[in-house]
């Protein structure tokens, strides 16, 4: 059910340094699904980067972009509040451009929220957009390129969290994805 890259790659494919790049939104998930995922990885020893492992001194974002194309597979986590986050947003853009680029594996689960309303931006999803839109309104080539990196992820297959068997599902594939 879950999806890979497809298509080519034209760069050189950066050193791997993380099996497994979780992008989430703390605040919704971290203490239950995130946590959840990590702790199933690390008793696999599957070596995942959480942004809760950055050293002390680290500039933030620069150590996020750098985790993720180091890694052989994304796992994005859309929750209600995912979209209200400028963060979780480029690190989604990110994660785009590495599929596209590196055919690096993304793998989603919607926690909460229908795959519909993370591609259109709409219910309770969308609401947490238009929130961040009416901050950034003043760059709209910047908002116009989230939407479409919601997109474009949205329109893989992925695993909802309410379906206990789908996220046991997941958790074996991603281990497949990474033998």
């Amino acid at each position: 059910m879950a999806s890979s890259s497809s298509s080519s790659s034209s760069s050189i494919t950066p050193k791997i340094e993380y099996e497994v790049f979780l992008s989430f939104r703390g605040v919704d998930t971290q203490q239950n699904i995130t946590s959840h995922l990590y702790e199933a990885f690390c008793q696999k020893k599957i070596k995942t980067f959480i942004d809760d492992s950055l050293d002390r001194g680290e500039e933030i974002f620069a150590s996020l972009l750098k985790a993720n194309g180091h890694s052989k597979i994304s796992v994005i986590i859309f929750s209600k509040g995912y979209a209200s986050s400028r963060w979780c947003l480029k690190e989604l853009e990110e994660i785009v451009k590495c599929k596209n680029t590196y055919d690096q594996i993304v793998i989603l689960v919607f926690y909460d929220v229908d795959p519909s309303d993370v591609r259109n931006q709409t219910g309770d999803f969308g609401k947490a957009f238009a929130e961040l839109e009416k901050r950034f309104m003043d760059d709209s080539e910047m908002l116009q390129r989230w939407r479409t990196a919601l997109r474009d992820a949205a329109n893989l297959s992925g695993y909802d969290s309410k379906n206990s068997r789908e996220l046991e599902q997941f958790e074996v594939y991603a281990w497949i994805c990474l033998k």
